[in-house]
């Protein structure tokens, strides 16, 4: 199995929901990971499993405002997102698909 150390600001979005996910009530005393890098520099880390790999995920202040934050930051950008609109009937076409049927061109 893989073994990763990792800031939390690089993880793509599937980790960060994951981790979001593993500590959604934040993450206490007994999660922390404590250790010295190649540097001798003392490092705090959570850990984060896949499947194939475990993460480290170092931890500092603005991670405990990254997971506080995590929600609200994801739907602002689905507000973003741009609906297919239906402007006569105003319906909006969430599954991605039209429900209406091209008329036929002779």
């Amino acid at each position: 199995m893989l073994r990763k150390l990792v800031d939390y600001k690089k993880l793509d979005r599937e980790l960060g929901a994951l981790l979001i996910e593993t500590y959604s009530d934040g993450y206490g005393d007994d999660d922390i990971i404590v250790f010295k890098n190649l540097k001798g520099e003392t490092v705090e880390a959570v850990e984060l499993k896949t499947k194939d790999t475990i993460y480290l995920v170092k931890i500092s202040k603005s991670l405990s405002n990254f997971i506080a934050n995590f929600e609200e930051n994801i739907e602002k950008e689905l507000e973003k997102v741009t609906l297919p609109v239906d402007t006569e009937n105003q319906n909006y076409d969430l599954d991605g698909e039209s429900d209406f049927k091209a008329e036929d061109q002779d």
